[in-house]
């Protein structure tokens, strides 16, 4: 069967599966029953990179209600696959297949599904690849690199219509949409401004020193699109995020991208038509770490409404009594939100009511998984199969991720800069010289030619 065809498949044929369960289930085992019960309507799984984010799917796959199949674990360093396995075996009776190349992963049409959590430089190249394939895509955060990558995954997904989802997952989080919708409602008035921050304490990265490709990485295949160069120390394992833009997005990529979202979410507004930035590399001023580590932003939009984001990424002062969130004021009222709770206070700054969702979604450590991760992957299941809508559809995340983009230009450029908002095409020059970015030249047309 061609997987092009397989989502309408699904849709039509769950009651056939069914049907054909309950006439075999008294003479099988429990084990068989649950394989053949519903298989017309399952989903087969591939996860590309299986670093930190690897524990956000454990649950929404070992859940027997998900009706899904782990078919593949990819990465290219053997001893992740042999991790993630090892992981995986306490909350699944079957082993998928380990295969380090991704290639060999999007040749095999019974994949209908890719779950993108590899580096930053793969996210759009990756889930294009996988579209054109024929699969839909989960993709980590950030979904794009540049704002060049952002059209294209938006055009891709409506090109071979594909469910694309990217894992902002407190879009997810039951008492964010909550707030929100207070908010919606007029519980603090008039919304005006956002104000969206993270602090954390990173220490020093190592500077780079060329070294031997570490035993069992595949690093041509780590570096897939990104613009080839000889490995150097420390780079596969996470300081790949602070070593240069061929890989990496800096924070604004790797964390600000969850509570741009909450606060343009918040505000309800699109592009905006302002960016202001000021942002340094303030600590360890002589280490490894290549871009800014603390930044401040602002974007204004229509309708004077103002977004901030304070980034502190190697100072951990708790300046708005939290590692991580978003403060949103209103003409009447305030609300502050993160991934555990909400509060919402009166215009005097009395604490009006507070709402915690009892979930463990990690905040500022190392590390996936949790009840909002859970819930937005099995959202994005139900969306394929037509029984939901999309929590974060690529199209709306993308605006975020623009904003993303915005902030990292202007801190490169050293300029602040207008956005025309009906299309978010940058109105700058020296900007615009940054819509996109290099590639290997033997990967371009697997993604940029559509």
């Amino acid at each position: 069967m061609k997987k092009q065809n397989r989502r309408d498949f699904i849709k039509k044929s769950t009651l056939t599966g069914l049907g054909l369960a309950s006439t075999t289930s008294m003479a099988m085992s429990a084990k068989s029953y649950r394989k053949i019960m519903g298989s017309n309507d399952r989903l087969h799984i591939a996860i590309a990179g299986l670093g930190r984010r690897l524990g956000a799917y454990f649950a929404p796959i070992g859940n027997e209600n998900s009706n899904v199949s782990l078919a593949y674990l990819c990465d290219a360093k053997q001893s992740q696959m042999n991790r993630a396995a090892e992981k995986f075996s306490q909350h699944i009776d079957y082993k998928p297949k380990l295969e380090q190349n991704l290639l060999r992963v999007l040749e095999d049409d019974r994949v209908d599904v890719l779950i993108n959590a590899m580096p930053d430089h793969w996210h759009t190249p990756g889930a294009i690849m996988a579209m054109k394939s024929g699969m839909h895509v989960y993709v980590e955060k950030p979904s794009s690199c540049t704002m060049e990558e952002n059209e294209l995954l938006v055009q891709a997904s409506k090109k071979y219509n594909k469910v694309v989802q990217m894992g902002n997952q407190q879009r997810s989080s039951w008492h964010t949409q909550q707030v929100i919708q207070k908010i919606y409602d007029g519980a603090i008035g008039k919304p005006y401004k956002a104000v969206a921050f993270y602090s954390n304490g990173r220490g020093e990265v190592p500077n780079q020193q060329s070294a031997a490709v570490p035993e069992g990485l595949d690093w041509n295949l780590w570096q897939g699109p990104a613009v080839h160069r000889e490995y150097t120390s420390e780079t596969w394992d996470y300081n790949w995020h602070w070593y240069g833009w061929n890989y990496g997005t800096a924070e604004m990529g790797n964390n600000a991208t969850h509570e741009i979202d909450v606060a343009r979410w918040a505000l309800n507004v699109n592009y905006p038509k302002m960016v202001e930035v000021e942002a340094d590399k303030r600590h360890f001023t002589d280490d490894g770490w290549e871009m800014y580590d603390t930044m401040l932003a602002r974007f204004t939009f229509e309708d004077d409404k103002i977004i901030e984001w304070d980034g502190k990424s190697r100072n951990a002062y708790n300046t708005y009594g939290g590692g991580r969130g978003t403060i949103i004021f209103g003409s009447e009222g305030s609300v502050f939100v993160d991934r555990n709770h909400y509060k919402l206070f009166n215009r005097s700054g009395k604490l009006i009511e507070e709402v915690s969702s009892s979930g463990n979604e990690g905040g500022i450590a190392l590390g996936g998984g949790g009840n909002m991760s859970t819930q937005h992957v099995m959202n994005f299941f139900d969306t394929i199969r037509g029984k939901a809508t999309p929590n974060a559809p690529i199209d709306d995340a993308n605006i975020s991720m623009a904003m993303v983009h915005y902030a990292n230009v202007s801190s490169r450029i050293n300029e602040n800069f207008k956005v025309n908002d009906r299309n978010g095409k940058m109105l700058n020059d020296n900007a615009m010289k940054l819509w996109n970015k290099p590639y290997e030249a033997s990967w371009k047309n697997r993604f940029l030619k559509l």
